[in-house]
């Protein structure tokens, strides 16, 4: 019995109602223009005004269900009355047409609901109002829905008080009825399809795309600068009483690093917050010689050797190149602290190679930062094999370190 009667003490089932009687509201103006329809067919045979009337009405509501603001309206519609969790529509090139024919689904279904609970609703108020309000007025024979009923006063017109309330409890189980129809139905006509929801698959693929890719940014950047600049600290510590202007240098060269990382650290988190940032450094090869400058200031001895026109790379090669160079230095800082560095760079014309060297103190070589929780070497590894190319890294010859990348120029994006 009680869960019988149960969805009458619930709140959804009343904002069911405030649903349903809303799909009332939303089909008056088509039930306008299928009136007026009707008005100006007075005259035609009664098959012809009916199809008239439901011509009408089909189409104002065809017309309604293609109307992107009207999906979006009915979206936040049902989630507010019905608790759901529907995503926000979202554009579909070229396959707008199942979206439309589900919104008009939808329209259908939800306008007819309305309007069959709103006349339930109004025969169960209307039946309990008047038998018990002429049993409480002293009884009377009354007329009811064409049947003539006769309301006796005093005990023996009582039937009328639980009829009363079986017809206004009948009106809520309606409601609830109506509510779990139209929450059962919306994530099926105004949820996601299938089109749509791989232009989602797609948007959180690219967003996935651009978290790791801020995500290698904000390591070699910050990284990076963190290394040199306690290599630096240490050189320039070594060197104030013995040469201040060789510490200045290395504070110098400090002050210079951080101030670029914290460029990179503000456009990543720019992205972050907006999904845009106020700037957009975009280091390049044309970048290269004042990080190394900054590098020899630690005492690291750099020597660098190139090859073939490096002005003219493409813009994606000279960016990830730029970053290779930049987190092999600081792996040679981090593992080899002033240890010579060898730095080849070679553009030829289908491929631009990097080869990097430096000598391990005691001829042992560093654990692999792929190994042992870093990510270093495993975002070279990706940004390499994004554009196609070849990357290793590990102990080379004579117990030094060696790492080699091997970029395909025309078939970078």
């Amino acid at each position: 019995m009680w869960t019988l009667i149960s969805p009458t003490y619930r709140a959804d089932t009343y904002r069911g109602w405030t649903l349903a009687m809303a799909g009332v509201m939303v089909s008056l103006p088509a039930v306008a223009v299928a009136l007026a329809v009707g008005l100006v067919s007075g005259g035609w045979p009664p098959a012809v005004r009916w199809g008239g009337l439901f011509v009408a009405l089909a189409g104002t509501t065809a017309v309604a269900g293609a109307l992107p603001a009207v999906r979006r309206w009915n979206i936040r519609l049902a989630n507010r009355a019905l608790r759901t969790r529907l995503p926000a529509p979202l554009p579909v090139p070229g396959r707008a047409w199942p979206v439309r024919a589900r919104t008009v689904a939808w329209l259908t279904l939800h306008q007819a609901t309305g309007w069959l609970l709103l006349t339930t609703t109004v025969l169960c108020v209307t039946t309990a109002v008047a038998l018990g309000g002429v049993w409480i007025g002293g009884g009377d024979d009354i007329t009811f829905f064409t049947l003539p009923v006769h309301i006796a006063a005093g005990p023996a017109g009582a039937w009328t008080v639980p009829v009363s309330a079986a017809a206004l409890l009948s009106g809520a189980l309606l409601s609830a009825l109506a509510t779990a129809l139209l929450r059962a139905t919306a994530p099926v006509l105004l949820g996601h399809g299938p089109d749509e929801r791989f232009t989602a698959l797609e948007t959180q693929v690219r967003e996935l795309e651009q978290r790791n890719r801020l995500a290698r940014e904000l390591h070699d950047s910050v990284g990076h600068t963190l290394t040199a600049s306690t290599v630096q600290a240490a050189v320039a510590g070594e060197l104030m009483e013995t040469d201040p202007a060789a510490a200045r240098r290395a504070l110098a060269a400090i002050e210079e690093s951080c101030r670029s990382a914290l460029d990179d650290l503000d456009h990543v988190l720019g992205v972050l917050r907006e999904g845009r940032a106020a700037t957009t450094p975009e280091h390049t090869l044309a970048d290269l010689a004042p990080l190394l400058e900054r590098l020899r200031h630690t005492g690291t001895d750099i020597d660098v050797r190139t090859g073939g026109d490096l002005t003219h790379l493409p813009a994606t090669v000279s960016r990830e190149a730029y970053r290779i160079v930049q987190e092999g230095m600081t792996n040679a800082l981090r593992h080899a602290p002033r240890a010579p560095v060898t730095l080849r760079l070679t553009a030829g014309s289908d491929w631009l190679a990097i080869d990097m060297a430096n000598a391990l103190p005691d001829h042992r070589p560093p654990r692999s930062p792929a190994r042992h929780g870093g990510r270093g070497l495993v975002g070279l590894d990706e940004r390499v094999r994004l554009l196609r190319g070849e990357f290793t890294a590990g102990p080379g010859g004579e117990g030094g370190w060696h790492l080699s990348a091997r970029i395909p120029l025309r078939a970078a994006p």
